[in-house]
């Protein structure tokens, strides 16, 4: 029982990020960065308080649940107050969520991301003026399945490798730039164009392909960044179908990846990984998008694969001397 509130507690709050904070009041906000800046300026704040309240990490989640409850009961017509409320709210239970995942195994690590990407993607479509009862629903569900949750984290799995936070807010940026411009974009929009039922299959495709198939830390890097490559390609080219095997795979990939890495962190550290993963490189790649830069992106992407294969091969180098 413990284990499955474990895992609806993990889906339900990412599935609130998504549908709510990421795209709703974004969307319904018509993207104004003035309008909805105290979203993740309160954020930001939420992820470096959190850490310093001394109180059970448990009653924690519990009053940042309530008050994400209360400013649900207001979706969608917040103003400059009640945003920055809501920020903290969803920036202090970011990196609360990340440290409940270390008692996880990879099997209900791996169900609770498909739930939360395939719940998003069936959503998606939902008008962003009437998700207010999705968003107080999601967060009952995260209310209810607190009080079950377990006490101790499971051992951690020692086959998985670190990535370095400067690589991880890349992967964050590129996914960002993209996601905020295909949505808006009206000549190719994989969620608005049929595509649903292969979206969900290649999020959870990528979500268990990441948990199961271990390779070289180098070699994971190039292959998450020359999956995004082929995605900006064929977003580029307005290839909608590809794209719709492809980008959702990325995602789930590299999420998996990212809260691996994370996972094996202190508390104090997760905090602050929210706020250069969670809320900057996330704001970069939506002022990219907003700002119509997006065809500067491929040369930032080439750089980073060029970096990549190059220390790749210094890596192979250097393992060949050491043989010698």
């Amino acid at each position: 029982m413990q284990r499955f509130m474990l895992i609806l507690f993990i889906a339900s709050e990412l599935c609130y990020y998504l549908l709510i904070a990421q795209t709703g009041i974004v969307e319904y906000f018509s993207s104004d960065l003035f309008l909805i800046a105290p979203l993740p300026i309160g954020g930001v704040i939420g992820s470096l308080l959190v850490s310093y309240i001394n109180i059970e990490n448990k009653n924690k989640i519990f009053i940042f649940l309530i008050i994400q409850l209360m400013m649900s009961f207001v979706y969608p017509n917040f103003n400059l107050i009640t945003l920055f409320i809501l920020g903290i709210a969803v920036g202090s239970l970011a990196p609360l969520i990340i440290n409940e995942v270390k008692k996880t195994s990879l099997v209900e690590l791996g169900l609770a991301l498909s739930i939360s990407y395939v719940v998003g993607t069936f959503l998606f479509n939902y008008e962003v003026s009437n998700r207010g009862f999705i968003a107080i629903f999601l967060t009952i569900i995260t209310l209810v399945t607190t009080l079950f949750l377990p006490n101790l984290p499971n051992k951690k799995e020692s086959n998985t490798t670190s990535h370095s936070l400067l690589i991880m807010v890349l992967w964050v940026f590129l996914d960002s730039a993209l996601f905020e411009s295909l949505s808006r974009d009206t000549t190719i929009s994989i969620w608005r164009d049929g595509f649903t039922m292969e979206i969900a299959l290649f999020h959870i495709i990528g979500v268990f392909c990441a948990l199961y198939f271990n390779i070289e830390k180098n070699q994971k890097e190039l292959l998450i960044l020359t999956l995004f490559a082929l995605s900006y390609l064929f977003y580029f080219l307005r290839e909608g179908f590809i794209l719709a095997f492809i980008y959702p795979f990325v995602i789930s990939y590299y999420n998996v990846v990212i809260l691996q890495s994370i996972r094996k962190k202190d508390f104090k550290t997760i905090t602050l990984y929210m706020i250069f993963i969670g809320w900057l490189a996330s704001g970069g790649g939506l002022f990219v998008a907003l700002s119509n830069l997006i065809l500067f992106v491929p040369v930032t992407l080439l750089v980073a694969i060029i970096r990549v294969i190059t220390k790749d091969y210094l890596s192979n180098q250097t393992k060949e001397v050491k043989y010698v």
